[in-house]
C-alpha cells in the first residue's frame, strides 16, 4: 500500500489518520495545523504544558511528526523529499500551496474539502451550507492544483444537514464521514483505475472569509434563514442583535420558528418575552415569527442579569436593531 505524509487540523486531522490506517497505508508524516507559524521552542512547551487532541493522537498512534512552520517553506520540502511519500492528504488546512510543493508525491497530492464541489469552494462550507439552507453537503476528494478547491475530483459523498444542525454537528459528521471516504479512497487508488473528472465551472461558488459584520443579525430576513444564520456560526463565533444599546446572543440550540398570529407584523417588532424562558420572540421579513430561549446579554458581567433586563426593559411592541 502507499506511503502517505497528512496535512490537517482537528476532527479533520484525527479522521484521516484513522481511515488511512484502516487502509493499512503507512504513514510517514504528519503536520498539524496548529504548527503554522509557530516557533519550535513555543510549540514544545505548550505540547508539553497543554497538549492538544491532535499532538496527543499523533504520539499515541508513534507518527513522525513534521515539525515545519509552513507547508511552503523549505524545511517542510525537505522534508518531503526525505518521506517520498505516494500521497499527500490535505485536510482543513488555511495556506495556499505552491506549485513545487503539490508536485512533490510520487502519485498526488490530495485536498479534503467539506462540500460537494465545485459550489460552496472557500474556507467555511460548514457555516455556508446551512446559512444557505443547503439540506445536503458532502466530502469531495480532489486533486490539488495551485488554486483553491478547483483541482480534478476523484471520489464524493453526499452528507445530509439536517433542519437543526449547527456548524459543530455537521462538522463532526463531515469529519467521521471522512474516515470512511478515505480508507473507500485509498483502497481504490490502490485495487483500481480511478479517472479524475474536471468540475464544471459552470457550476462553482466560491464564498470568502466572513466580515466582522456579519455576526449582526438582519430580521429583515425570513425566520427560516435567521434562525440558519446563527445555527451557521455555532461554534466559531457568536451573532448578535442590538436592543436598548445592549446586545443580545441568541442560543444556536434555543430556535423556533413560528406562524404569526398578532396584529404586528414589522420585521424586527417584538411580540413576546418571556422573562423565566430568557426569551423573546421577534417578527422577521415573511412575517413568520423567530422565537429565541436562552437569551444572554452580551458581557462577562452583563449575562448575569439578563433576566433582569428583559423584565425592566424590554417591551413589546418595540424594535431590535
Amino acid at each position: 500500500m502507499f506511503r502517505v505524509v497528512i496535512l490537517g487540523n482537528d476532527g479533520m486531522l484525527v479522521n484521516l489518520i484513522a481511515g488511512t490506517m484502516d487502509a493499512k497505508c503507512k504513514i510517514v508524516g504528519v503536520f498539524r495545523y496548529e504548527r503554522l507559524n509557530k516557533n519550535k521552542i513555543f510549540m514544545k512547551i505548550k505540547d508539553f504544558i497543554f497538549p492538544s487532541d491532535d499532538y496527543n493522537y499523533i504520539k499515541s498512534c508513534n507518527l513522525h511528526e513534521v515539525k515545519a512552520t509552513s507547508a511552503n517553506s523549505e524545511e517542510f520540502k525537505k522534508e518531503l523529499l526525505s518521506l517520498q511519500p505516494d500521497i499527500v492528504l490535505v485536510g482543513t488546512w488555511g495556506e495556499k500551496l505552491k506549485k513545487e510543493i503539490i508536485q512533490l508525491p510520487k502519485i498526488a497530492m490530495i485536498n479534503v474539502h467539506p462540500s460537494l464541489l465545485p459550489k460552496y469552494r472557500g474556507p467555511n462550507p460548514y457555516l455556508e451550507t446551512i446559512r444557505h439552507l443547503e439540506t445536503k453537503t458532502g466530502i469531495t476528494f480532489h486533486i490539488m492544483d495551485e488554486k483553491y478547491d478547483s483541482g480534478a475530483i476523484l471520489q464524493q459523498k453526499i452528507i445530509e444537514i439536517k433542519p437543526d444542525d449547527t456548524g459543530k454537528e455537521l462538522r463532526e459528521r463531515t469529519v467521521q464521514i471522512a474516515r470512511q471516504e478515505v480508507n473507500r479512497l485509498l483502497c481504490s487508488l490502490n485495487d483500481d483505475f480511478i479517472i479524475p473528472v474536471e468540475q464544471n465551472e459552470n457550476l462553482k461558488t466560491y464564498y470568502p472569509q466572513v466580515k466582522s459584520d456579519e455576526v449582526m443579525l438582519d430580521f429583515s430576513k425570513s425566520a427560516e434563514e435567521v434562525s440558519a444564520h446563527i445555527r451557521a456560526f455555532y461554534p466559531w463565533t457568536k451573532t448578535y442583535f442590538e436592543y436598548g444599546k445592549k446586545f443580545f446572543v441568541p442560543c444556536p440550540y434555543s430556535l423556533s420558528v413560528l406562524d404569526n398570529n398578532t396584529d404586528m407584523c414589522e420585521a424586527g417588532m417584538i411580540v413576546n418575552k418571556s422573562v423565566k424562558n430568557s426569551s423573546i420572540t421577534v417578527v422577521c421579513g415573511d412575517g413568520k415569527l423567530l422565537k429565541m430561549d436562552k437569551l444572554k446579554l452580551y458581557g462577562r458581567i452583563s449575562k448575569f442579569f439578563t433576566k433582569f433586563y428583559i423584565d425592566k426593559f424590554v417591551s413589546i411592541g418595540k424594535k431590535v436593531f
